[in-house]
């Protein structure tokens, strides 16, 4: 029988140990543009090993819940931002490593206007938007070398809202 994860929302203290909640909370660190603009300043902590950056554009089919989780990822040689371009929630499935492979996996919800960066090593689900269009801007590492690995799951969890 599958186990069940109750979907959380996401928060920037939830996340912490994952990697970054990117959005706009607070005041601006300063105004820019004549004043006209905030700028909240380098909210991730990009790491990209001996790569670089680069931006890619992701467009993904959408899921519904109840969500089978089958499989996650994490990629040892660098970060992975993912940044919505609408205003429309994901889901974010993170997992605490348990000596080489994922411990119990978390979920959470994002509200609009949050996008997230993924700390390098961590283990994750597969890019999971709840509501079309499902596009997202990618900061990620570009380089050589092997940057994916994947660990499927005996039995599925079952990702729920509560």
């Amino acid at each position: 029988m599958s186990e069940r994860i109750l979907i959380q929302p996401l928060t920037a203290a939830g996340f912490a140990p994952f990697g970054d909640v990117l959005e706009v909370a607070g005041q601006p660190d300063k105004l820019i543009n004549q004043g006209l603009c905030g700028r909240w300043h380098d909210r991730a902590r990009l790491d990209f090993g001996d790569g670089r950056a680069g931006i890619s554009l992701f467009q993904s089919q959408t899921r519904a819940l109840p969500y089978p989780l089958e499989m996650v990822e994490r990629h040892p040689l660098g970060s992975q931002a993912f940044i919505p371009m609408s205003h429309d929630p994901f889901l974010v499935i993170v997992a605490p490593d348990a000596g080489g492979v994922p411990g119990r996996p978390l979920a959470f919800r994002t509200q609009a206007g949050q996008g997230i960066n993924i700390a390098r090593d961590t283990w994750h689900g597969v890019l999971t938007p709840l509501h079309a269009p499902g596009l997202f801007a990618v900061i990620d590492r570009i380089g050589a070398g092997a940057n994916l690995e994947e660990y499927w799951f005996d039995t599925p969890y079952i990702v729920q809202a509560p």
